[in-house]
């Protein structure tokens, strides 16, 4: 009785040592994965950046991984495969209801939402030489990479495209490899979906002259109308390339959990995240939309995690439905 007495009392003060105050650990994974995309995107350097910061605040081995993106992100942490990941809204809502090209039928419900990241600006890069400048002047049969297949830009780009008249040869690579493409001519525009400053159109921007495509306000309009995106302006101060703000159109992103996480697990990562913006954007500039109060982005679309709802409604003063939060 002596031994079991003295290690409940090591383990007690164990508990209540650990980082952030968040003393109950039951049912917490020793580690933790965070589905991301691929390298040279957003998603990525974001990623892996909130998955080592909550691995070091909470003392557990934690990272992000290279995946095809949001839609292969739902179903890998929908399964429990990964932990964590990341999804825009657009992806999420087909996964939800079992329309995901990943795995049509399967409504993948066991993703649930965890706090809010940023906005997706749909950007067109070329290089200078080309003298593409503007959609219009995109000729037929060019050489589009999409981004990986199954990605946000992949799934929706092409689509926007075709709406907009624009007739291409499809191609899809990670955004770095087709950032090298285009340095090589072997593409000849590259339509991101990416949060802003897209590492691989600022690796381009050092290494040669690149064209910054904005669409116009009449092809913003029409886009708008066609899919589930706002209208975003891409700050001048995003690229050096840029002299003028770029008309945009963008789609929320969420950081997703697998639903059977506890609770207290799932409100720490939370905690950590959205506690201290500052240590956010040292991880990437996208993260200065990554506050409390964009937890209304999420109108609906992704069942919340309870221990993400109780932050939001602890913290942010979130007024989020019971009906939309996650039963076990």
């Amino acid at each position: 009785m002596k031994v079991i007495a003295i290690f409940a009392a090591t383990t007690l003060a164990a508990t209540t040592a650990f980082a952030d105050g968040h003393q109950d650990r039951t049912g917490w994974p020793e580690s933790f994965t965070v589905a991301t995309a691929s390298q040279g995107g957003t998603y990525f350097a974001y990623g892996s950046g909130w998955a080592n910061l909550v691995a070091e605040e909470l003392g557990l081995t934690g990272g992000g991984e290279v995946t095809g993106g949001p839609g292969q992100n739902m179903a890998l942490v929908h399964t429990g495969d990964a932990q964590f990941g990341m999804t825009t809204m657009g992806p999420a809502a087909e996964a939800i209801a079992g329309q995901s090209p990943i795995a049509p039928g399967l409504a993948m419900t066991n993703a649930c939402a965890m706090f809010p990241m940023y906005q997706t600006p749909f950007s067109v890069t070329a290089l200078s030489s080309s003298d593409i400048t503007t959609i219009a002047d995109i000729p037929a049969g060019a050489r589009i990479g999409f981004g990986p297949a199954g990605s946000t830009s992949d799934t929706y780009f092409p689509r926007m495209m075709e709406t907009l008249g624009v007739e291409f040869d499809r191609r899809n690579g990670s955004w770095s490899d087709l950032g090298g493409q285009l340095q090589d001519g072997l593409i000849d525009v590259i339509a991101f979906a990416a949060g802003v400053p897209v590492p691989a159109v600022s690796q381009l921007e050092v290494q040669t002259d690149v064209n910054i495509i904005e669409f116009t306000e009449a092809e913003q309009a029409t886009i708008m109308e066609a899919f589930p995106v706002a209208a975003f302006e891409i700050a001048a101060s995003t690229y050096s390339t840029l002299e003028a703000p770029a008309r945009s159109v963008s789609m929320w992103n969420f950081a997703i959990a697998n639903c059977d996480l506890p609770d207290s697990f799932v409100n720490a990562v939370v905690d950590i995240v959205m506690s201290d913006n500052e240590r956010m954007m040292n991880i990437h500039k996208a993260a200065r939309s990554t506050l409390p109060e964009n937890w209304t982005k999420n109108a609906g679309v992704i069942a919340w995690h309870p221990g993400a709802a109780q932050w939001f409604i602890d913290n942010a003063g979130a007024d989020i439905p019971a009906d939309q939060i996650h039963s076990k």
